[in-house]
């Protein structure tokens, strides 16, 4: 008789999971509260427009070509997609602007315009990052279950490079005088939901990732993704059971035996979480069971900033902006500190929108566009009232968009979504609407972070961006790899 695993959640880093237990020869279901797949990568439709819910940068996806080639398809034939060039054009409240080519002697020239005596150093920043992403890779891909990993050969080898005294602005600031471009290989630490000024230096290779392997957008939208991993994984055995959340997940004595639903109850052999880590805790598993991760310790614990986000079907091309367009605000270190510290809203906010009908028309009707405006803001915190500000801070984030040329846009809009940090929490199930999770600062990486066979409860595994290696696609995909790894030597059985 097969072996049984409940999966909680069909987020990217559930389906991945899903997927490869699938093709291990386990009878794999998947439990979804929403009426489609994705979780956070799911989509936004309506009269037409299409847009991400959340991610829409799709970085290295080696991580997840591999994963389909394991299970025998090929990604690229079952999720056709770009590579974006130019990646993104950058503007400056300071002034001045940089368009991010994929090529990296393109990309000097496009850096001799905006600082000239930086211009050479980028190609010294790319070969540094080379060795180090080459020394870390390793670290990426294996699970840290206590102290004692901390002393294999792999991590030791990457040490010269971590320099834990460092934040990722002070190591940027070692290779570019000019304070702009300081910011251009920094702000990336926002996909951790971090502030470069505290992110540490080893995310340097986030930055270096998007040059050495590009930023690519799936047709349809990164949704497309998991859109397409759930017909992969259904197609090789695994069920999803949309519409279904997971009420309770069932154990006996220290070890979890399946879940609870409206539909009853299910017992399996193991269960991966792949919900939120706080929300599933708080909501899923009784206070009183849990020893490491209490209700209390995950309050104390540190979270990422959330977003404030506008879904825009507007009427015409908007041919002034690039496929991804950021803007870093004049203030930007008072501005994150406002997000992390003050936990207030900004007037003037840095802020990312994307116009994905510059790569794919699919995403709106002809003639129109399907804009995706994302602010970063704090996470839940008693200084902001969602309620009151939300239509206020509405009107900020579009009086932004000026800035990108789009200063009669409210009067084009024919479609339109709001979400904002209360709406991640009640609505999405995320911990205080951190939309990236636990933050990444050195006390909550590696074993200091929920581990992958979860310490708290035995044949529970945990997947996706609140577990090691963290948050964003890539190493959500490894997250997957590395838990259905530990999954099959616990049940003794080979993955080929």
């Amino acid at each position: 008789m097969a072996q049984r695993v409940l999966i909680v959640g069909a987020g990217p880093g559930g389906l991945a999971t899903a997927m490869l237990l699938a093709k291990a020869g386990l009878e794999v279901t998947v439990f979804e509260s929403q009426g489609q797949v994705g979780g956070r990568t799911s989509a936004i439709e309506g009269d037409g427009y299409r847009f991400d819910l959340g991610p829409t940068f799709f970085l290295y996806p080696q991580v997840l070509e591999e994963i389909f080639a394991e299970v025998g398809r090929d990604l690229h034939r079952e999720v056709p997609m770009t590579r974006l060039d130019p990646q993104y054009r950058l503007s400056f409240g300071a002034g001045g602007e940089l368009l991010c080519r994929s090529d990296v002697e393109q990309m000097v020239a496009e850096i001799s315009k905006l600082a000239p005596a930086d211009a050479p150093e980028f190609r010294r920043f790319m070969a540094y990052n080379r060795v180090k992403l080459e020394k870390f890779a390793p670290c990426l891909q294996t699970p840290f279950l206590g102290w004692s990993d901390l002393m294999q050969g792999r991590l030791l080898a990457v040490l010269p490079y971590l320099k834990p005294w460092k934040s990722l602005h002070a190591e940027l600031a070692s290779h570019f005088r000019d304070p702009r471009l300081q910011l251009a290989f920094t702000f990336q630490s926002k996909y951790l939901g971090m502030s470069p000024f505290e992110c540490p230096s080893l995310f340097s290779i986030l930055s270096f990732l998007e040059y050495e392997h590009g930023i690519w957008h799936p047709t349809g939208g990164c949704n497309a993704l998991t859109r397409g991993m759930a017909r992969v994984a259904t197609e090789l055995g695994a069920t999803i059971r949309l519409r279904e959340p997971v009420k309770q997940i069932l154990f006996e004595g220290r070890r979890a035996v399946g879940v609870r639903t409206d539909q009853g109850e299910f017992r399996a052999d193991a269960v991966v979480v792949n919900a939120d880590f706080g929300y599933a805790m708080t909501t899923l598993v009784p206070n009183a069971l849990r020893r490491r991760w209490t209700d209390e310790a995950i309050a104390a614990k540190r979270f990422s900033c959330s977003t404030f986000m506008l879904y825009l079907g507007v009427e015409g091309r908007c041919e002034q902006l690039q496929h991804h367009n950021i803007h870093i605000a004049a203030q930007y270190r008072q501005n994150l500190e406002d997000i992390e510290k003050r936990h207030v809203l900004t007037e003037d906010p840095s802020f990312y929108v994307e116009n994905p009908c510059r790569t794919d028309p699919s995403m709106a009707p002809p003639g129109h566009s399907a804009l995706y405006v994302l602010v970063p803001v704090s996470h839940q915190h008693p200084n902001i009232d969602w309620q009151k500000e939300r239509a206020r801070y509405r009107q900020v984030a579009l009086r932004q968009l000026a800035k990108l040329g789009l200063a009669d846009i409210e009067k084009r809009i024919r479609f339109e979504r709001i979400v904002t940090p209360a709406d991640w929490e009640s609505k999405v199930g995320i911990y205080r609407g951190a939309t990236f999770n636990l933050a990444h600062n050195l006390g909550q990486m590696l074993h200091l972070r929920p581990r992958n066979r979860f310490e708290d409860f035995d044949r529970m595994y945990l997947v996706g961006g609140g577990t090691h290696p963290g948050s964003g696609l890539p190493v959500i995909f490894e997250s997957a790899r590395i838990s259905s790894r530990l999954l099959l030597e616990d049940l003794h059985r080979r993955r080929d």
